[in-house]
C-alpha cells in the first residue's frame, strides 16, 4: 500500500522508494490508544495502512474537541510540532485498530538531504495537508451540518461506522443528539 502511495506522485524513483521503505517500522496500536498526546514532541510521522485516527484538543470547558480524523492511505503527525519542534498541543487517538508505518523525523530529514525528489515530494505534502485543512475550515464555515455529514458518507463510506457517535458529532459541530437525527433522516 505504501509503495502505491509513494508511486502515484510520480516524482520517486524506484530506489528512492525502496530506500524509504527501509527507514519504516510497522507499529500496531488498539482502538482508544494513542498515537501522540499533548505535550509531547512529535518526531515521527506515521502512514496509516489500516484502521482510523482522530486529532482532537481539549480547551479550557473540558470539552474534547475533534478537528480531523484520518483514514487508511494517509500520513499523519502532530504537523505544526513537528516543524516547530514545540511541544503538540493536540491528541491523536486510534478509534479503530490501526496499523503504521513509521519514519522517524531524523531519517526524512536525512532524505531531504540526498535528493531533491524528497524536497518535492514533502513540499507537495506539506501543500496537501494545508489544502485539507483549508478545505475542512471552509466546509464547516460555509455547510450546514448535514452536507458535511454526507460529504463525510460518500468520501468514506466503509469507515462511518466505526466513528464513535461522540467523535463524530464533534468532528462536524454538532451534539450527538443532533447527528442521530441527521443519520435518521439521511437513512429512511
Amino acid at each position: 500500500m505504501i509503495k502505491a502511495f509513494l508511486n502515484s506522485f510520480q516524482i520517486l524513483t524506484p530506489a528512492e522508494i525502496e530506500q524509504f521503505e527501509k527507514l519504516l517500522t510497522i507499529r500496531h496500536l488498539k482502538k482508544g490508544s494513542f498515537f501522540i498526546s499533548e505535550g509531547k514532541y512529535s518526531k515521527e510521522v506515521a502512514f496509516i495502512n489500516s484502521g482510523i485516527l482522530r486529532s482532537f484538543f481539549t480547551p479550557e470547558s473540558g470539552e474534547e474537541i475533534t478537528y480531523c480524523i484520518t483514514f487508511p492511505k494517509a500520513l499523519m503527525a502532530a504537523y505544526s510540532a513537528l516543524i516547530t519542534g514545540m511541544p503538540t498541543m493536540e491528541n491523536i487517538q486510534v478509534v479503530a485498530d490501526v496499523e503504521l508505518l513509521i519514519i522517524q523525523k531524523h531519517d526524512i530529514d536525512r532524505l531531504q538531504e540526498t535528493s531533491h525528489n524528497w524536497v518535492h515530494f514533502f513540499k507537495i505534502i506539506a501543500e496537501q495537508q494545508y489544502l485539507e485543512l483549508e478545505k475542512r475550515l471552509f466546509l464547516f464555515q460555509k455547510e450546514k451540518a448535514k452536507k458535511r455529514y454526507i460529504d463525510l458518507l460518500e468520501n468514506q463510506p466503509n469507515y462511518i461506522q466505526q466513528i464513535p457517535l461522540q467523535f463524530l458529532a464533534s468532528y462536524l459541530g454538532i451534539t450527538p443528539r443532533h447527528l442521530s437525527r441527521l443519520r435518521r433522516e439521511i437513512h429512511l
